[in-house]
């Protein structure tokens, strides 16, 4: 042990620690100093920042034995308090810098530290300042963290003042498609918003700590598991397997489609008979510190029998495998579609045909918080279960059967959530921390490291896709043949649905009459498959956007001017057959054209025997919803003191639910001239919160916001007077009136049928991508040197929102295209080695260009964002690529490697 007295925030602390402790560790929870995060764990993400005796470390990787007496520690709590924010902290939040939240106190320190050593640093010191010290950022891409930099600094020379950064209501009060900052910001910059990691320091005493026992193979039987050694170890209350789950040890997929050949009941909660992926959880050993858990984890014997590991679509196809869930054939669901005519006789005879074979990777979510959650039984008895979930009352349905359970004696609640880009679709450890609540009857807490994280969440199902194209010889296209692949791991959960999508999306924004395809789902031994930001969108709007450059090439014509001819006109219908609600895309091409040729000038006059410069192009659409009639409900009430409370579960990965929620409320309330401050939000508890629906295809702001304005309107209409005024509460009172009312709104819209013909969104969003690029000839190397986006996502709710969703989903798809990837499970299991892009590997310079159609289905106009900035960036980065030096790149990510191969080829 040691003790040692530290100078923290300017206040001599002793602490007494292991010596093997982090500092992060000591501050966390000797001192409860949680502003202090723990993300990666091992020094790549900067969430862990303290300044220690005047220099910026990552307290994470400072063990206590390097700590010397008497050190001087400067923590968030010491830069500002919500009452007294510094310039930098006013300055995140003037300029959207926290999103998420969980990395904004590592880098706000990290800015402390910055500008003490340089008062005036230009935007490239700021990012050689915060890739030197490897402050990662997932959700924000980087460039509003810059300007708070400049923003804060300015105020500190005393070039500005804090009222000039402070939001200002307008005089009509109207916050809607203002920079009104998010209700969580000033907790988030003052580090005092509590995530998953920071309520377990919190939990009551006699919280047992979880660790699971996880398969190191890809597929096995099961011949045994003994726990005897590691329930003798020191603190272990119980180790818990499959014996101890009381109900069906299954998480349903809960399949929809009928064609599906699984039942959905795939997924064990823990293994039984077989292992089905690397990381499998086995066995929960239930103890009184995470350190004992982890020991007696460890002990835990578990014979197998190894099984052929199939860690691809084409080895799970082949002739030879067996069946990775007996009786459900490998291939277990297939989608086509069959739009027109037949396509065969127009290729026949078409003037122009391209094909190309096109490979979309396995990309992985890399949120910097990693997964974490507990369980408690209340006083009522009821199991309440806190996670990251993005769908509570989706994953309650879904996990309750296999526990024994009744949804109706559980409660799930939504932790402040550091990011989850859709991985939380799926439900990770809630069934897990569910089971081990259970069989002990104590509060359970479990977190995951970064190698969990990795190994054991769902990523981006990867899918090999070939498309063909017919045009003419003006290049009015005819035709188009599909066939795709999906690899969604081993469980079953929403792969036909995220095989749907490419019967929707591949080629979509063009007016093409006759298409025909085929796609399939196929059971791997890989990571599952698990929701990712544009769901299906990226994998299939890649190879028709890199197929369209090819055809523009074959054809001599300028790929901007291929696409304007085609995209989609008053008269066109999507691949799906339907109206595409709006038809802005020819505007937003005309917009972006004169930026394009200059680009192009530009790229030609800039290239250099060594360095080549590109421009390429993108063109995407996505729908804002789940499939079908998409529902979801929210409560409006009125208070005695005047105020309104909102509930629902609008469930928030950092993407702004608490800005979405209340800049829609507030502009449907309007007429009772409240401030945005007279609006409660109570969100993402299903005790209290109605069904809002999972947060997933960027449904949240056109369902959720059409429930909210239902509600709002009800409430409204009974507050209404004949005279046009409104009552107050205690008129309604007085009068008997109801004083909450239940918003529900369904989308009109219909499924897809078994050729992918239907209507199955009430709104969309629609993208152009326009990338500029250099490309070193000696390595490969390629380097994104500018990003000019314009898109159309309706009216929009909240600038700072939307522009974050914007900048951050460019700045994955650059990862997309150029880095990231698991696919090799050692290799790949951390931050850095899965290709994580931090500041210097995205650019500064990205430009967005907004063209507001008002949506008709959508609340206020709006439709939603999420996911279509993230849909087209690589593919126009892969047609940059080209442009500069030629290569062609149909498999991502494209790393230097690949394209030099390609220049040598």
């Amino acid at each position: 042990m040691l003790k040692l007295t530290l100078m923290v925030n300017g206040i001599a602390k002793q602490v007494i620690c292991e010596a093997d402790d982090s500092l992060a560790t000591v501050l966390r929870e000797n001192l409860g100093l949680t502003s202090v995060k723990v993300g990666c764990g091992t020094g790549q993400c900067g969430s862990c920042s303290v300044i220690m005796n005047g220099k910026l470390i990552r307290s994470c990787s400072m063990k206590m034995t390097r700590v010397k007496e008497g050190a001087v520690i400067t923590t968030l709590e010491g830069i500002g308090t919500p009452d007294n924010l510094h310039p930098i902290q006013m300055s995140w939040i003037a300029n959207g810098g926290a999103q998420c939240g969980f990395c904004t106190p590592g880098f706000i320190v990290s800015t402390k530290a910055l500008i003490d050593s340089n008062p005036s640093p230009s935007r490239e010191d700021v990012r050689n300042w915060f890739q030197k010290y490897r402050n990662a950022c997932r959700c924000t891409g980087y460039k509003q963290l810059v300007d708070s930099v400049q923003d804060a600094a300015a105020v500190m020379r005393g070039e500005k003042t804090m009222d000039e950064l402070a939001f200002q209501i307008p005089e009509d009060g109207r916050i809607w498609g203002t920079k009104y900052p998010r209700p969580t910001a000033i907790a988030k910059v003052t580090g005092t918003l509590d995530f998953g990691a920071d309520l377990g320091i919190k939990m009551p005493q006699g919280t047992l700590k979880l660790a699971l026992v996880q398969a190191e193979v890809s597929h096995a039987k099961i011949l045994s598991i003994d726990t005897t050694e590691a329930e003798a170890m020191p603190g272990v209350e119980k180790v818990v397997t499959y014996k101890d789950v009381k109900g069906k040890n299954r998480i349903t997929g809960l399949i929809t489609f009928p064609t599906n050949k699984g039942d959905g009941w795939d997924r064990p909660i823990l293994c039984d008979e077989k292992v089905f992926q690397y990381g499998d959880a086995i066995a929960i050993v239930c103890a009184d510190t995470d350190k004992n858990a982890k020991a007696a984890a460890a002990k835990v014997k578990v014979e197998l029998e190894r099984l052929p590991e199939y860690m691809s679509a084409q080895a799970a196809m082949a002739d030879d495998a067996i069946e990775i869930h007996p009786g459900t054939p490998n291939v277990y669901y297939e989608q086509n579609v069959a739009k027109g005519e037949d396509t065969a006789p127009i290729f026949d005879s078409a003037d122009v045909v391209v094909e190309g074979d096109y490979f979309t990777t396995r990309q992985p979510h890399m949120p910097i918080e990693p997964d974490v959650g507990f369980a408690f039984m209340d006083e009522n008895g009821k199991l309440n279960i806190h996670s990251k979930s993005i769908g509570l009352h989706l994953h309650m349905y879904m996990i309750a059967p296999g526990l024994g359970m009744e949804p109706e004696n559980m409660i799930m609640v939504q932790n402040p959530t550091g990011g989850t880009f859709g991985y939380k679709f799926s439900p990770t450890m809630e069934a897990l921390v569910g089971a081990a609540c259970m069989a002990t009857g104590k509060p359970v807490f479990l977190a995951y490291d970064y190698h969990q994280q990795q190994t054991y969440t769902g990523k981006r199902s990867p899918q090999n896709t070939t498309v063909r194209l017919a045009a003419d010889k003006d290049g009015k296209l005819l035709g188009m043949e599909t066939d795709w692949t999906v690899d969604h791991g081993p469980y079953s959960e929403f792969g036909d649905l995220v095989t749907l999508r490419g019967a929707q999306f591949i080629g979509s924004g063009y007016t093409i009459d006759n298409i025909r395809g085929t796609g399939r789902t196929v059971a791997t031994n890989h990571c599952w498959g698990a929701a990712f930001r544009g769901y299906g969108g990226p994998e299939a709007e890649f190879p028709s956007e890199v197929l369209m450059d090819e055809l523009a090439e074959k054809l001599g014509m300028d790929p901007l001017e291929l696409r304007y001819k085609n995209v989609y006109r008053k008269g066109s219908t999507t691949p799906t057959g339907c109206d595409p609600e709006v038809y802005s895309l020819p505007e937003m091409l005309d917009k972006l054209r004169p930026k394009y040729e200059e680009a192009k000038k530009k790229a030609e006059a800039a290239s250099t025997a060594e360095v080549k410069r590109g421009v390429g192009l993108a063109l995407g659409v996505y729908g804002s919803g789940l499939d079908g009639p998409d529902t979801a409900e929210a409560d409006v009430r009125l208070n005695e003191d005047g105020t309104v409370t909102v509930l629902t579960c609008w469930h928030d990965h950092g993407q702004g639910a608490d800005m979405g929620t209340l800049g829609t409320a507030h502009e449907a309330l309007r007429p009772l001239n409240l401030a945005p401050e007279q609006i409660n939000l109570i969100l993402n508890d299903t005790s209290v919160c109605p069904n809002g629906g999972p947060a997933g295809g960027s449904r949240s702001q056109v369902v959720i916001g059409n429930a909210i304005n239902n509600g709002c309107e009800q409430l409204m209409n009974a507050m209404r007077k004949d005279d046009g005024s409104y009552r107050s509460y205690q008129e309604m009172v007085d009068g008997g009136l109801e004083l909450t009312f239940h918003g529900k709104w369904t989308a009109p819209a219909n499924d897809c049928d078994e050729n992918g013909q239907g209507s199955p969104f009430a709104c969309y969003m629609y993208g152009v991508c326009m990338a500029e690029v250099a490309v070193e000839l000696a390595t490969g190397k390629t380097t994104v040197e500018k990003v000019t986006f314009v898109a159309d996502i309706g009216k929009i709710n909240n600038k700072l929102v939307v522009d974050g969703q914007m900048y951050g989903g460019i700045a994955q798809g650059i990862g997309l295209a150029l880095s990231e990837d698991y696919e090799d499970i050692k290799k790949h299991s951390t931050m850095k080695g899965a290709g994580f892009p931090y500041i210097k590997q995205i650019p500064d310079d990205m430009e967005l260009i907004y063209v507001e159609s008002e949506r008709p289905n959508g609340p206020h106009g709006a439709s939603g964002v999420g996911e279509i900035p993230l849909c087209i960036p690589h593919p126009a980065i892969i047609n940059a690529i080209y442009n500069a030096c030629g290569v062609r790149i149909k498999v991502l990510p494209a790393l230097p490697e690949k394209v030099l191969a390609g220049l040598k080829g």
